[in-house]
């Protein structure tokens, strides 16, 4: 996927080094994952989100009922450095994804630059249902606000040794 104009970027300094940046992204996802209403995965509610390590591997959704979303597709898994994965919601048409870039760089000891890069969102139709009516530029603003919450929750308070 190229990179284009209808990106959504966000970056935070977390205080980690990066091995344990992408620890508390990948392995903790359904700890501090909140469930969005707006950017619901699926009209299923909101269940638990889990990698599957590595290239190949899968990002999804499991619900109470045993049932599995599969979120995207991982075509690069770098640990401690680099992830990407592919993201749609069920409301997508068919063959409609957006792109997750996740960076982890040392900026100073024992701190790390998380950065989310989320591309494709143009290629929703305006008329969509996962646009909610709000314009481009809208939309990737809500996404960002909500991607620098997530990184913030997940950086948030010390994890047990």
């Amino acid at each position: 996927m190229s990179a284009d104009g209808s990106r959504v970027l966000v970056a935070l300094r977390v205080p980690c080094e990066p091995a344990e940046a992408w620890r508390r992204f990948t392995d903790e996802i359904d700890q501090w994952w909140q469930p969005n209403q707006l950017f619901a995965f699926s009209s299923g509610g909101s269940g638990t989100l889990a990698f599957e390590p590595g290239t190949g591997g899968r990002l999804t959704e499991t619900y109470d009922d045993g049932t599995v979303f599969v979120i995207g597709v991982i075509s690069a898994w770098e640990p401690p450095r680099r992830l990407v994965v592919s993201w749609r919601q069920e409301s997508f048409p068919p063959g409609c994804e957006t792109e997750l870039h996740v960076g982890f760089e040392p900026v100073a000891p024992g701190e790390t630059r998380v950065s989310v890069t989320h591309y494709g969102w143009d290629r929703l139709p305006d008329e969509h249902a996962a646009r909610h009516g709000f314009p481009l530029e809208v939309l990737q603003l809500r996404f960002a606000e909500w991607w620098r919450r997530m990184i913030a929750i997940s950086f948030s308070g010390p994890r047990p040794s």
